[in-house]
């Protein structure tokens, strides 16, 4: 059991420490698929859609709110904001779009005109939401009940067909305070049914990349599986060790508040691994669509306690004379409802971690971002990707993609808006590879 667990933990988000080096290639854009028409289909994407940046906040308290989802109504297209509270949200003009929603747990979802968008600084607000005694038609007394209810009911609340997503993935890798390398991928993906076995599959549309390897204290990581991987992070399809019936008896559920997402009631709870345990499990918070009992989100971290088994989990190779230490993994998943079903969003895994070299008498401490947002769906079923056209789990996608140049790469797809930091750590290794 323990060797099976640790498998299925390490693989959601798992990398890998290597003494090589790898040169910054130059400022040059890559396509995976059509490299060539790059730079024409750009001319033509910028003459097609809308271009909206701006924040989201809290308008009672002006917090920037983070990871809020933006919707186009009437459509499938979406997006995120980012760690800053601010989002881009690209609309093509001949789509016949009136309003975007910003929805985000624990406010009111607001409809916003598309018409009196800026094409740049829009602050929107969100009002927090009061739930009414009246809202909640079950009373959650045992929330380990609420908990089986999610997997009880997948086939009624989850699609059982498989979907085509488009969606943008980042991973992010920092020491200390700076960024030292960055990768993004614009993927298509065949998302299959929540009762099918086969596993998803991930295509690399378009990607760009950039680091700084003289920053790296002569350690190259490598972040194993990319997409894929936060993929895995879709607990409703991959319960693992986190919902599955195995599971469920080693946390410990506690009810902890009421609250609304996408104006629906929902139950938080939250579980903690039971003492006596020794296997690192995980702590964290469900929210549960009190209607459905569907489950919308969840932010979960790994409990880091038993150092030396989290090590194994983590580490798949480092060089000798170094010590890693996990210092933690924190996890986001969300779902959204759409037709009476509830499709996976969004995703965000981070790993923190220090090294400690022999002769040195500083350490350094990176961390290890992955992202997917889901942009776009569509319910038309389409073919399974062929082997040769397929983004594997074995593989690294910072060996596949080329570097950052033209800041219009990405033509009309949706991205998720850099964090300022991030902002300035492009402008920076942009200039080194050049």
């Amino acid at each position: 059991m323990k060797t099976n667990f640790r498998k299925q933990v390490s693989i959601l988000l798992s990398f890998i420490l290597v003494l090589s080096f790898s040169q910054v290639m130059g400022a040059e854009s890559f396509n995976f698929k059509k490299k060539k028409k790059v730079k024409t289909q750009q001319v033509i994407d910028t003459l097609k859609y809308n271009v909206y940046k701006g924040v989201i906040k809290d308008k009672a308290t002006g917090d920037l709110l983070i990871f809020a989802n933006i919707s186009v109504n009437g459509s499938n297209v979406a997006t995120v904001s980012n760690s800053d509270g601010e989002f881009l949200l690209k609309i093509a003009k001949n789509r016949d779009a009136k309003t975007i929603t910003i929805s985000h747990i624990g406010f009111k979802n607001k409809d916003f005109a598309i018409v009196n968008l800026k094409r740049k600084k829009n602050i929107l607000e969100l009002e927090s939401a009061i739930v009414p005694l009246g809202e909640i038609n079950i009373y959650p007394h045992d929330p380990l009940f609420l908990v089986r209810s999610i997997l009880r009911k997948v086939a009624e609340n989850y699609t059982l067909d498989p979907n085509m997503m488009k969606g943008f993935y980042r991973e992010t890798i920092k020491k200390n305070r700076s960024y030292v390398a960055l990768s993004e991928a614009v993927v298509n993906i065949n998302k299959s049914g929540y009762r099918q076995i086969r596993d998803d599959q991930v295509q690399i549309y378009k990607g760009r990349k950039s680091q700084d390897v003289k920053k790296m204290d002569t350690l190259l990581f490598k972040l194993q599986g990319g997409p894929n991987t936060t993929l895995l992070l879709d607990i409703i399809k991959n319960p693992y060790n986190l919902l599955s019936g195995d599971f469920i008896e080693n946390y410990d559920y506690t009810f902890k508040n009421i609250t609304k997402l996408n104006d629906k009631v929902h139950y938080v709870i939250e579980f903690r691994q039971k003492e006596g345990i020794d296997l690192p499990l995980y702590y964290g918070l469900f929210f549960i669509d009190a209607n459905n009992l569907a489950l919308s989100s969840a932010k979960f971290s790994l409990n880091m306690n038993n150092e030396s088994e989290v090590r194994r989990m983590f580490i798949r190779k480092k060089p000798s004379g170094v010590k890693v230490t996990p210092l933690s993994a924190d996890y986001i998943v969300n779902y959204q409802e759409k037709g009476g079903k509830w499709y996976f969003t969004y995703a965000r895994g981070e790993l923190k971690f220090k090294c400690n070299w022999k002769r040195k008498l500083f350490n350094s401490k990176f961390s290890v971002m992955t992202e997917l947002a889901i942009t776009d769906r569509s319910d038309t079923e389409a073919a399974r990707f062929k082997a040769r056209e397929r983004f594997k789990s074995n593989q690294v996608m910072a060996d596949e993609i080329g570097s950052f140049s033209d800041k219009n790469f990405w033509g009309a797809a949706n991205t998720i808006e850099p964090d300022q930091s991030i902002e300035a750590a492009i402008r920076k290794l942009k200039r080194k590879g050049k």
